[in-house]
């Protein structure tokens, strides 16, 4: 990897743009920052807010193609929301639609790495827990990695502040600090041949 350009492209809602944070970095940036291989990588954010997987299904392919390069180590970050919840999708086709995009992920050679949906405040929380479950088993059955942002922060009382002080479903900055410490901690050194950052 040392001698390729590392050109890391991120897929999902307004949680990879960082929607709520007042510094502006999400969790992206916050991963971005601590992610220093022999050659500093390119991240590139493809957001699209409240975007449920079918509509990632259909845009992602053809738009992370065109920020790849030829002589790069080209990777794919897919950070999943609760738009599933709000599209009214069943859990068999929310899998489906994480299973094809992984799939067409392999299918090009691009490692692929998950970043499950985080707990909101509201009722769908149950909903939610579910989506992430089944997320983990698409991404386990296929060895990519998953980071299961909803079970360590359902009741984490700094990620619960933070929902509470924004607008239930966005987190602020503490809370985009949590899930790039889930995320740091979750094997992304390792999934891009780095040594871990301790």
């Amino acid at each position: 990897m040392a001698d390729r350009p590392l050109r890391i492209v991120v897929v999902g809602d307004e949680l990879v743009a960082g929607a709520g944070d007042p510094k502006g970095l999400g969790w992206v940036g916050r991963v971005a920052a601590r992610t220093v291989p022999p050659v500093t990588p390119l991240f590139l954010t493809l957001a699209q807010p409240g975007e449920s997987t079918a509509g990632l299904g259909a845009r992602w392919e053809g738009e992370a193609a065109r920020r790849w390069a030829p002589d790069a180590d080209n990777r794919l970050v897919v950070g999943l929301g609760d738009g599933d919840v709000a599209a009214g999708l069943s859990p068999a086709r929310s899998r489906l639609n994480l299973a094809n995009i992984l799939d067409i992920a392999e299918h090009h050679r691009v490692p692929a790495f998950v970043v499950g949906p985080p707990p909101g405040l509201d009722a769908d929380r149950d909903r939610i827990a579910e989506l992430s479950a089944a997320f983990g088993d698409v991404a386990g059955r296929r060895r990519v990695p998953y980071v299961d942002c909803f079970t360590p922060l359902v009741a984490h009382e700094q990620w619960l502040a933070d929902l509470a002080a924004g607008d239930g479903r966005l987190p602020g900055q503490a809370g985009y600090g949590l899930i790039a410490w889930l995320v740091l901690h979750t094997g992304w050194h390792t999934w891009l041949g780095l040594p871990e950052d301790l």
